[in-house]
Order: C-alpha cells, then structure tokens, then sequence
C-alpha cells in the first residue's frame, strides 16, 4: 500500500462514529444451578430483575451462559469447569452448597456469587461480614427451619400416627436436617420415619418405604435434587391422599398442600444485585454475604378439598399467599 493511501485510510479510520470504534464484547456473567430450568422459571425473573437495577439487560448489555445440573451433584463440578474455562466475569452459583462448593474449587480468581445454605461453615467465605477471597453472596436459610415445617404439619393434622420425611442423603446439609427434624419430632412425642433418596430409581423406592409403613403426612426435606422431581412427588402425595409441607412456593403453585421457607425470588434477586455491582467494578471481598430473612407459607386451599383436611383459622391467618 502507498504512503499516501495509507494515511488517507487511518484519517478515514479517525472518522468512524466512536461507538463503532471503542464497540466491546458483551461480558459473559456464567449461571450454574443445582437444579433445572423448569423449577426455575420464577427465581431466574427475579435475578434478571436484581441485573436491571444494575441497568444490565440480558442480550443487550450482558450475555449469560446456563448451566443445569438438574438435581445431580456429581456434573457440578465439569460444568463449573466449563464456565471457567470460557472465561466467564462473573460466576454465578446457585441451588445450594454443593454449586457453590464446586464453583469456588474451579476458580480463585474469577468472582463467585453464591446463594447457598451456611456459607461460612462450608467454608465458601471467611465470614459473613468480610467475605475474603473472590465469593459472596446470600446465605439462604433452608435447613435451618425444617423444625417449623414439622410444627406446621402438626398444627394441620395433630395427633397423627406417623410421619415420613423425604430426605437426600448425597446433599450435604443432609444429617443436619435429620437430627433437626429427629430432635423436634422427639420433643413432642411425634412418630418419624425417613425415607433417603438421591436417584430416581431411590425415589421410587423411598414411595414404596412411606407407603409400607403407613405415614400419614409427609415433609419433604429442601434440596436441589428433590425440587427437581417436584412434580413425581407432589403426584405421590395426591395419589396417597398425604397432607405434605414442601420447602418453596413453586410446590404449592404445582399442586402440592402448602409450603414454607425463604422466598428464594428474594434471594435471586440479591445475586442478580450483586453480580451487576460486581460487573461494574465491586470486588467480592466487599461485599458482604446477605441473609435471605424473608419467608413464605403457603397454603393450597383446592389441594386441602381434594385431600379432604381443613386449615384452621389460624393457619390461614398465618399465611403469606392462599392459593384458591
């Protein structure tokens, strides 16, 4: 190329609109959920609101990767690697301990934000107030009221033989949860039996245990693998006409009895929060993990007529959202 063409294609160059010239990539926030799209729907609106109020907007200014498990732990792992590897900014980890866990031994430097149960004590942040390290997020309080749900239960169908809870015995808050449920079973003199489950050939087995000994309501137990067989266990609870408390609204809206604990929108809406501040320069040991203290009871009224059991009043009055 001659001299002269060359300057006259750099003075050309000088003159391009700037935003064609300084145009950037989109950067690429990767999601990474224990549990599956389907089960999803709601809390995934919520963290796309949390990036609005940080003016990001999916496939115009920010793009996400997904990634779903879909209840089974052992892929988290590979797909935290896949993120990683395509060098995503921000990663986000949700669906519980296990996400959050294989998303912080994928990367040190990459920014974490988690919603997960305990966060310190699964060793994700050095504390809640000063998270340390490259993670933070919302510590969401799901195993810690698995006494409530039973208490709720009784307060349904007091003076009932027996109870089944459905548990996951892979899920890491797993002994926690059955030592609690044991312990306030125990103090009110309250027949318990556990059914484990982790696979769906386990699930269908851990019906067959509930239906063998006879319980006559049932709680099931919060975890990312059981709310992605949301539907076969509701269908179960209905098929053996079971009184069932489950951990999030997405049960009662699906046809389960009734429902309680953390508004799990209201923590996808923080991780949307803080990953939007996080894009726009904020570093994760700033930013202190969040406690979702928000809960939801939820009572299905059309599920309570075809089961054939009455809400007293004053369930009722304690309820957030009655589904009619």
């Amino acid at each position: 190329m001659r001299r002269r063409e060359f300057i006259a294609l750099i003075g050309g160059a000088a003159a391009w609109p700037h935003g064609v010239r300084a145009q950037q990539p989109m950067p690429v926030i990767g999601f990474m959920s224990a549990r599956s799209p389907e089960d999803s729907v709601a809390v995934l609106a919520a963290f796309r609101r949390g990036l609005g109020e940080g003016s990001l907007i999916e496939g115009k200014n920010v793009e996400i990767q997904f990634r779903w498990a879909r209840g089974d732990f052992n892929r988290l792992p590979a797909l935290a690697a896949e993120l990683v590897n395509q060098r995503v900014a921000v990663l986000v980890s949700v669906g519980g301990e296990p996400s959050a866990l294989a998303a912080k031994a994928a990367t040190s430097t990459i920014p974490i934000v988690f919603a997960s149960t305990d966060p310190v004590k699964a060793g994700l942040v050095a504390s809640l107030n000063r998270p340390g390290g490259n993670a933070t997020g919302v510590h969401i309080l799901t195993t810690e009221v698995e006494a409530k749900r039973l208490s709720l239960l009784r307060d349904l169908v007091p003076g009932a033989a027996m109870f089944g809870g459905l548990v996951n015995p892979t899920y890491p808050a797993a002994v926690r949860q059955a030592q609690e449920l044991a312990e306030a079973a125990r103090k009110v003199g309250q027949s318990l039996v556990f059914a484990n489950a982790s696979t769906d050939a386990e699930l269908d087995a851990a019906f067959a245990t509930l239906t063998r000994q006879r319980v006559v309501a049932m709680l099931v137990t919060g975890d990312p693998f059981l709310d992605t067989r949301r539907d076969r266990i509701v269908a179960f609870a209905a098929q053996q006409k079971l009184p069932a408390i489950y951990q999030f609204r997405e049960y009662a809206v699906a046809g389960g009895l009734m429902s309680y604990g953390p508004s799990f929108p209201e923590a996808y809406h923080q991780v949307g929060i803080y990953a939007a501040r996080i894009l726009s320069g904020a570093k994760p040991a700033d930013l202190p993990v969040m406690q979702s203290d928000k809960f939801e009871f939820v009572i299905n009224l059309k599920v309570a007529k075809t089961l054939g059991v009455t809400f007293s009043g004053n369930l009722l009055s304690l309820a957030d959202e009655v589904i009619e």
